[in-house]
């Protein structure tokens, strides 16, 4: 299937600037597979949009009124929603960076990068990848393995091929990039992923990446 029979991503706005809004709604809406669904002032309105509209992607500001991106991402993990969370900022707080992952935003784009690397970011993680700098990926990675303490067996059960492809997926690596080094299809990435969840539990990349990066420790 090509990009034009897809299905848009269908994605929420929340950011009490008006103008910033406004202008990110009509950028999103210059590409064929984006579509936005809902616009929010604050993180109350945010919240309300995530369950009338059950977006792909919910792209989110930090600050702002009446709950701000931290709350929205605190409650949207205690009701286990899996919405994609894009957090776009300009915060320069690499702590701010790392709460927001632990909080369960899986793509993080500032302020100050371009369009092509927000559409990147949209289209990563509604596909399931992470959307980060290579360098806020290990610092959070390394952070929040140091603070999991998951079971050692967690990947044992998985064969020589998933055990690759988690080490892979800990160090950032794309399934486009992951089939290329393996000389794999895409599809067959997907699917030894699917595996690799259902064996460790682990609830997606994030989770997974912890998990192989605290095995790598133990054995050091």
């Amino acid at each position: 299937m090509n990009q034009d029979d897809q299905k848009p991503i269908r994605i929420v706005i929340a950011d009490d600037h008006a103008i910033l809004r406004e202008s990110l709604a009509s950028l999103l809406a210059s590409q064929p597979d984006l579509s936005v669904v809902g616009q929010a002032t604050d993180g109350r309105e945010a919240l309300d949009m995530v369950q009338q509209y059950h977006p792909d992607v919910l792209l989110l500001d930090l600050f702002m009124p009446r709950s701000d991106g931290f709350e929205v991402l605190r409650t949207l993990d205690r009701a286990g929603s899996r919405v994609a969370s894009v957090v776009l900022t300009g915060s320069e707080s690499e702590l701010d960076y790392v709460q927001v992952v632990k909080l369960g935003a899986r793509g993080l784009v500032l302020k100050t990068d371009g369009p092509e690397k927000l559409f990147a970011a949209i289209r990563g993680v509604a596909s399931g990848e992470l959307a980060f700098s290579s360098n806020l990926a290990n610092q959070v990675l390394t952070a929040m393995s140091d603070e999991t303490r998951g079971p050692a067996h967690a990947l044992a059960r998985l064969s020589e091929r998933e055990h690759e492809i988690a080490q892979y997926v800990s160090r950032g690596m794309t399934n486009k990039g992951i089939a290329e080094v393996l000389k794999i299809s895409e599809n067959t990435v997907k699917r030894h992923l699917q595996s690799i969840f259902t064996k460790t539990g682990a609830r997606d990349r994030l989770e997974l990446a912890v998990l192989a990066l605290n095995q790598v420790s133990r054995a050091a």
